[in-house]
């Protein structure tokens, strides 16, 4: 199944006093790139959620962000009472009629008791994570979603080179026939005037330039490889990114496309080619979006 590139997913817990909320957008990148957006407690984590969130999306812009309140009994300092009371002590005794301000001195190196960052992540590592996992799998789905619309469009512009293609193969035997007998006679009505007839083997060879120079057999055929190829990959069931094959396929269309159109100088094919390579460049925006 094809997957877009664009995609939303967003996953939050409540647990005794700890609030966790993930959110992962992803959009169009020719490579995986993420950008991790932690507070900082939670810091330390940065390369573990990196790490998680490139094993399920392969390809795109990755942007996560992650937000953390914390109001349990963890997520408040606890006053150090021996400490606070040296302090003042220590005040007093350079100046005992000094009026202390104890709110000021909760600032004072040693005061507060507060849990580190390491033991902030530590604590929370295992939530974030089912967080994040949960926010990639929303990611995901809403991909698959937008992944089976690009599909739908895709396939119908295939269904439209396809039918050019077959009526240019059709075409193809006549426009060295219809040659040939233009050729005839254009020589026979010079040559008349002259009192000279035709030889038909100058004819003919100049007619076997003409069909060695116009030959479009080969292009049409890897023209027609290319679309099956194209087709097996987007209907394909594994899930392995298809994006750079799909683009590297539309840009070969595109080639054969062009080598059809300098050969051939037929007007009913030329208008048909003109058509093909409309659709393989909308082929070519809409897999700009393709994982």
């Amino acid at each position: 199944m094809l997957r877009s590139m664009t995609g939303f997913g967003s996953t939050s817990s409540r647990k005794d006093g700890v609030s966790l909320q993930v959110e992962i957008r992803t959009v169009n990148n020719k490579f995986y790139k993420a950008n991790v957006r932690l507070p900082e407690p939670l810091q330390s984590l940065e390369t573990e959620i990196d790490v998680a969130v490139s094993k399920l999306i392969s390809r795109g812009s990755v942007t996560v962000n992650v937000k953390f309140i914390d109001t349990s009994e963890h997520g408040i300092a606890t006053i150090n009472k021996e400490v606070l009371a040296n302090y003042i002590d220590q005040i007093k005794g350079v100046d005992p009629s000094v009026s202390v301000d104890v709110s000021r001195l909760l600032t004072l190196p040693g005061v507060l008791n507060s849990d580190t960052d390491d033991d902030v992540a530590i604590r929370n590592r295992s939530e974030l994570m089912t967080l994040v996992e949960g926010a990639c799998n929303d990611v995901i789905e809403m991909r698959k979603r937008e992944g089976k619309d690009l599909e739908e469009d895709l396939c119908v512009h295939l269904v439209k080179i396809e039918e050019h293609l077959s009526l240019i193969r059709e075409r193809a035997p006549q426009i060295v026939e219809e040659y040939q007998t233009r050729l005839r006679q254009r020589v026979q009505n010079l040559l008349s005037e002259i009192g000279k007839n035709v030889e038909e083997e100058d004819v003919l060879r100049e007619v076997a330039v003409f069909a060695e120079k116009t030959d479009i057999a080969e292009e049409i055929s890897r023209l027609a490889g290319h679309l099956t190829q194209f087709r097996e990959l987007i209907n394909g069931c594994d899930q392995e990114p298809v994006g750079r094959t799909l683009d590297f396929l539309s840009q070969e269309m595109l080639r054969e496309s062009n080598t059809i159109a300098s050969k051939c100088l037929d007007g009913d094919t030329s208008r048909r080619i003109v058509e093909i390579k409309g659709a393989v460049d909308r082929i070519k925006e809409q897999v700009q979006n393709a994982e």
